[in-house]
């Protein structure tokens, strides 16, 4: 008898070592440009863990590529519009931040700004629905059986596909611009009192009149966010449970909202016990420079040496643009 309860324990112990039961299947519905490529380094920590990921991707994408082999396996959601269609609304995009709206007013590039976000607003719509109401999709991924989902609530679906599955979903983000959501939906206190709406210049520590800009700002952010038409897709949230309910009910389920930065690096302010700091979790060991490289480097001397870049979405610098960098980086010291 003893020895059978020893054998058991050992057999439990064993699996338990293996990983198996530690490890689930995890379902994600990401959202483009940086977003994807900060969640992708933590995707990727899942899957050496014995995880698996399953992405949600439209055929469209520009970013996730789901043609080449990969640690993860993507269920492609078929899109009408091509990927030269949605390249082109991100190259207008890109234009805009990096051309256009710098030699504007504020107000006028928040306008152009909402503009363009309401044009992609029309392609979530259409992806959405490509996913509800897809009903060989939703059995295959019911019969799959996730245990979390994790997506992001810059684009919407994510939490109504977890709720269709009944399974628990996460947040992650860095802010929503003015934080309406986290608000409204997640419940997050931000009295503009003493809270900083973000990108608008503010501090903790303001005169009377920044905290009077500071609560204009709030109430401009919470009547742009209503431009997500909240009346439609309260109205396709409940079609699509087949109960009434919002938007904002079902994003306030979520059970963790990842937050991507540092409690250090944010002004004092309330926060939720299901709001966690994350900052740095897509950060990964320095790798040795390349011999040659590593030579010049510590060749510089005092001076030392520049690493300039312009990231991974820049593609269209026009010259003028180059010339400016060039003849301001032509200021510091060269090396021969």
């Amino acid at each position: 008898m003893v020895p059978a309860k020893c054998a058991s324990m050992i057999l439990l112990l064993q699996l338990c070592c293996a990983g198996w039961g530690l490890c689930g299947k995890v379902l994600v519905w990401p959202c483009e440009m940086s977003h994807w490529l900060n969640l992708r380094t933590i995707l990727e920590e899942l899957v050496k863990r014995g995880h698996e990921v399953t992405v949600l991707t439209p055929s469209n994408s520009l970013f996730i590529d789901y043609s080449k082999p990969s640690a993860f396996h993507f269920e492609v959601i078929s899109m009408p519009a091509d990927k030269n269609a949605t390249e082109a609304v991100l190259n207008e995009f890109l234009d805009l931040a990096g051309n256009v709206m710098p030699t504007m007013s504020s107000w006028q590039s928040g306008r152009l700004l909402q503009k363009l976000f309401l044009k992609s607003t029309e392609d979530v719509r259409v992806l959405c629905s490509n996913i509800a109401y897809n009903q060989l999709l939703m059995k295959k991924l019911q019969e799959s059986k996730y245990d979390v989902m994790i997506t992001d609530p810059l684009i919407l679906c994510g939490e109504l596909v977890a709720e269709m599955l009944d399974i628990p979903f996460v947040y992650m983000l860095r802010f929503f611009t003015g934080y309406p959501i986290e608000k409204y939906c997640g419940q997050l206190p931000a009295p503009p009192s003493y809270v900083p709406v973000p990108m608008a210049g503010l501090t903790s520590r303001m005169t009377f009149m920044e905290r009077v800009k500071n609560v204009l700002i709030s109430f401009l952010f919470d009547f742009w966010i209503q431009q997500y038409d909240f009346q439609f897709w309260d109205q396709f949230y409940s079609e699509a449970l087949g109960r009434p309910t919002t938007l904002c009910e079902t994003m306030g389920k979520a059970e963790i909202w990842l937050i991507r930065t540092y409690w250090d690096f944010e002004f004092p302010r309330p926060y939720l016990p299901n709001f966690e700091f994350v900052g740095g979790l897509h950060c990964k060991p320095a790798k040795p420079l390349p011999a040659e490289m590593e030579e010049f480097v510590q060749s510089s001397c005092e001076e030392g040496i520049v690493v300039f870049s312009l990231g991974t979405v820049v593609k269209n610098l026009t010259k003028e643009k180059a010339n400016l960098i060039a003849s301001a980086l032509a200021q510091i010291p060269q090396k021969l």
